[in-house]
């Protein structure tokens, strides 16, 4: 354990991403907020890449690039986040608050910027 936090200390974002990316499937455990943060700033960050591709080829804000991003990050971003509430001690099926427009997304915020909990929970060890 002590050798993976010493490994992740140099993580810069790609790698953070990567990680995300790694465990795209995986909705059991804990993501601590650097893996959460830097992923969904990369994940914006190709989004944007992809819709401006789109106006330049396609003429179009939403087309081939931007579907192609959105559909390959979906599942990615749903694990990413469903760590995430674990490494607060939340069940992963807080995530659904987002479907109550605002005050669904501002709840979910602040528990992304959580900070970790410090004991193991039902989701292993701390991420940090």
């Amino acid at each position: 354990m002590e050798n993976k936090n010493m490994i992740e200390n140099n993580y810069n974002m790609v790698d953070w991403f990567k990680k995300g990316l790694r465990n795209y499937v995986n909705f059991s455990g804990r993501a601590r907020r650097k893996e959460y943060w830097y992923f969904v700033l990369v994940q914006f960050i190709l989004m944007f890449i992809a819709m401006v591709l789109d106006a330049v080829i396609f003429n179009s804000e939403t087309g081939l690039f931007y579907v192609l991003v959105a559909l390959g990050l979906f599942l990615p971003s749903i694990a990413v986040g469903v760590r995430r509430l674990h490494d607060t001690s939340r069940s992963g099926w807080w995530l659904l608050m987002s479907l109550i427009p605002l005050i669904g997304t501002i709840i979910l915020l602040v528990f992304f910027a959580s900070d970790t909990k410090p004991k193991t929970n039902r989701w292993g060890p701390p991420a940090k």
